[in-house]
């Protein structure tokens, strides 16, 4: 497909040559260029194809890299990326050592922060605003949010400190409605109120403008106006939540007119404070499958353009199929169990669930930490709360797991999906301290599944725990192997799979897998290897590890998480502390951020591979 203007655009604000007239023809080649590139690569398409003539506005009415452009969590910011030159960088999206999906300082100066997760950017871009002021420098800081993000507690925070600005701070909400699911509680209620306010929007302008062909007073009867807390607005919309918080409220903007927005742009920039500008999108705008279906093409793989159908068929269920499945049956049997997430229904696997048991299931919006707490008071009336969440954003709910759940002793279940490498999304998304993080709080009680039917075992087990318990798996297609190892799950045992004097591997949910390729290539070289399934993090098995001591040399411990605080370093304490006569290889993730890229490839580059690991026993051998 030839993309006559996008060749234009080479590099930050060569958007601001094109023709006026030719924008809208500019806009649907940005479409077309998405479109087909993320059809090959994979990606998040619905939700950048909402914002291209936002995007398209905000960067002819800024001056970027001078002006600094924050894109909460940065699903959104494709377009963006095309604009500030990077459009050649999408042939290798995701991929490891290409461009990421979400802005990157490193990667651009016109990525002025590094984002990921959500209900930050507010907060970030009020640091710039205050950072600007301290230093005397003179640049416009926008940060852009969408409606999902709106539902996260930080982004409140944010407002109610950005309320006591008294210099220019520009905050863009884009309301699509959706997060990745569609959006549920008060906010979304009270956006949904304010689209619908065209006659105060409309009459609002139409007085302003008459006020200010008076002449001498008819400036200061506008500015009465706008100063006024109980009057016209409150009339026609209810609340005006933001105005009464003190941040001048514009809008709505419809989010495709494009020289509607930059006139509204211009306004924002002339306000001494806080100001938010709120435009109506839609998700998949443009392109009729993503529409239809916005979750699905949220984070979308390779698709056929033409029907919108994955090219890769799935084959076998995943981690979250098992765990939906299993979840629906306990729901049957289990009056008390209810099911908690953070506005991912689709994502964790608890779509069936809701349908089930709708009055069991509560979706709280984009606020871990929240879905924590009130999991707990689920658990303290008396209830049995399943919170099902990705490893890395639990890590935003970590402060209320001890302080709500574990001091208490509250039995709520933590489904820990995305645990370990996670692949194309990269550093913010990679689940690599779960094991660490959670294994150091009391209470906490920590597993983790080797194959599917062990996930389902221990998610059972741990809805009849009475306490704090996590289950920790992994992203993609569950491992279906071992089906004949499947010994009762018993409060901190592990699982001997195979017994063998000389070298045990001891590996944790996911990386049985590999320690079975790796027992494979020892035995062609004549080596004896053990296999251990850890199955408990926390409280390790150490009547196991003491028996692997009598007839052992070398133990390996092997687990997808970081090396500090994880699973390998309780096993090397453990044997220090008892004084065990032999040595203790652990195999864990790098102490760092892995990036973006394919999880074989980054396994692979972060050495816990079975070649990898291979290797390092072998030069164990040879010392």
């Amino acid at each position: 497909m030839a993309f006559i203007l996008l060749e234009k655009i080479n590099e930050v604000n060569d958007i601001k040559k094109i023709e006026k007239e030719k924008l809208p023809e500019l806009a649907q080649e940005i479409r077309d260029f998405l479109i087909e590139n993320i059809s090959r690569t994979g990606g998040h398409l619905a939700s950048n194809l909402g914002v291209v003539e936002l995007t398209m506005a905000l960067h002819l009415s800024f001056d970027l890299p001078r002006d600094k452009m924050i894109w909460d969590v940065g699903h959104q910011a494709y377009t963006h990326k095309i604009l500030t030159g990077r459009k050649d960088g999408f042939d290798s999206l995701r991929k490891f050592g290409g461009m990421s999906g979400f802005p990157k300082r490193k990667e651009s100066d016109c990525d002025a922060f590094d984002t990921g997760h959500s209900s930050t950017s507010i907060s970030a871009g009020l640091g710039y605003v205050c950072a600007r002021d301290v230093r005397g420098e003179d640049y416009s800081v926008v940060s852009v949010i969408g409606d999902g993000a709106l539902t996260g507690g930080m982004a409140y925070e944010a407002l109610n400190n950005a309320a006591q600005l008294k210099t220019n701070f520009i905050i863009v909400l884009n309301d699509n409605e959706m997060s990745i699911s569609r959006n549920v509680g008060g906010i979304s209620a009270y956006l949904s109120n304010i689209r619908t306010a065209e006659k105060y929007t409309g009459l609002k302008l139409g007085v302003e403008n008459t006020l200010n062909k008076i002449p001498v007073y008819g400036g200061k009867l506008v500015r009465g106006l706008r100063n006024t807390k109980q009057g016209i607005k409150q009339f026609f919309v209810p609340g005006m939540f933001f105005e009464e918080m003190g941040i001048t409220y514009l809008g709505p903007v419809d989010g495709y007119n494009i020289p509607r927005m930059m006139r509204v742009f211009q306004d924002a920039k002339r306000v001494n404070g806080p100001v938010l500008v709120h435009v109506l999108t839609k998700k998949g705008k443009g392109y009729a499958p993503a529409e239809r279906m916005p979750s699905r093409f949220h984070g979308a793989e390779p698709f056929d353009v033409e029907t919108g159908l994955p090219l890769k068929r799935k084959k076998k269920a995943a981690y979250t199929d098992v765990f939906s499945t299993v979840m629906c049956k306990m729901g049957a049997r289990e009056e008390k169990l209810v099911a908690v997430t953070a506005a991912m229904p689709d994502g964790t696997g608890l779509k069936r669930f809701r349908n089930m048991y709708p009055e069991r299931f509560f979706d709280v919006g984009i606020a871990e930490g929240h879905a924590v707490t009130f999991a707990a008071g689920l658990a303290a009336g008396g209830l049995k709360p399943v919170v099902a969440v990705y490893s890395s954003f639990l890590q935003r709910g970590f402060d209320q797991v001890i302080h709500d759940v574990c001091i208490q002793n509250l039995p709520v279940v933590f489904a820990v999906d995305r645990a370990g490498l996670v692949g194309s999304d990269g550093e913010t998304h990679q689940g690599l301290f779960d094991l660490s993080y959670l294994s150091s709080i009391p209470n906490m009680c920590v597993m983790a599944p080797k194959n599917k039917w062990e996930l389902a075992d221990m998610l059972k087990y741990a809805i009849a725990y009475d306490g704090p318990i996590a289950l920790r798996y992994p992203r993609g297609e569950a491992y279906d192997g071992l089906q004949e190892f499947r010994a009762p799950v018993v409060y901190g045992k592990s699982e001997i799979l195979y017994d063998e004097n000389g070298l045990a591997l001891v590996a944790v949910g996911s990386m049985i897998e590999t320690a079975l390729e790796v027992r494979d290539r020892m035995k062609e070289l004549g080596y004896h290897c053990s296999i251990v399934n850890a199955r408990f993090v926390k409280p390790i098995d150490e009547k196991m590890l003491d028996y692997l001591a009598q007839d052992h040399r070398l133990v390996v411990t092997m687990e997808e998480n970081v090396k500090n605080g994880g699973f390998g370093e309780k096993v090397l304490e453990y044997y220090h502390e008892t004084g065990a006569d032999l040595h203790v290889l652990q195999v864990a993730l790098p102490d760092d951020y892995i990036e973006h890229g394919n999880v074989e490839v980054l396994r692979k580059e972060a050495c816990v591979d079975a070649d990898s690991i291979f290797k390092k026993i072998i030069a164990q051998y040879q010392q």
